[in-house]
């Protein structure tokens, strides 16, 4: 049940900017509100406790509660900020209180990392960290001064877009230091 929770989580994080494009004028923020908020609390409910999570989630239920409170349409372009912010949090403070994020990614599938490796997994991790921080304040000025269809754009397309390319060039960089390893 926690990963049809999962799921539908991610769907609704990958499918939100444009139910919010094509919603805002059939919906109230409340119903988003209340829909993001029962995903979120399902999750908390069905899902195995891991480090950080129940925080990430109670963040979550503190914006649909705000959301739904407020009943502003203009919170709902921040939820793509609180889950880059998460993501952020995420990356940075795995390299503060370690192992890093991609490392401990890696070593599900190669227990004995060398060493090598383990740093040239700290340094992903802090590349993926500084795209979350990058990506973080170009949705918080889109949310504050740009029209929605920008929004829309960036948040539905471009940011999933860059998230590809980063994820493929970091591939390609893998191979390259897998072979001169």
């Amino acid at each position: 049940m926690a990963r049809l929770f999962g799921l539908l989580l991610l769907l609704a994080g990958v499918f939100y900017p444009f139910a919010v494009y094509f919603g805002m004028e059939h919906l109230s923020p409340r119903w988003f509100a209340v829909l993001l908020g029962g995903l979120w609390l399902a999750r908390v409910l069905t899902a195995s406790r891991r480090p950080g999570g129940l925080w990430l989630a109670i963040s979550a239920l503190a914006f649909c509660l705000l959301l739904g409170i407020a009943g502003d349409p203009a919170l709902l372009r921040w939820y793509p900020v609180l889950l880059n912010l998460m993501l952020l949090a995420l990356f940075g403070l795995s390299l503060r209180f370690g192992p890093p994020l991609v490392e401990r990614m890696a070593r599900l599938r190669e227990p004995e990392l060398p060493a090598v490796a383990v740093r040239y997994t700290r340094k992903v991790t802090q590349v993926w960290a500084l795209f979350f921080l990058g990506n973080t304040l170009v949705l918080m000025a889109l949310a504050m001064w740009a029209p929605l269809s920008w929004w829309t754009l960036y948040t539905g397309l471009i940011s999933y877009g860059l998230i590809g390319l980063l994820f493929a060039g970091e591939w390609l960089v893998r191979q390259q230091v897998r072979k001169h390893a």
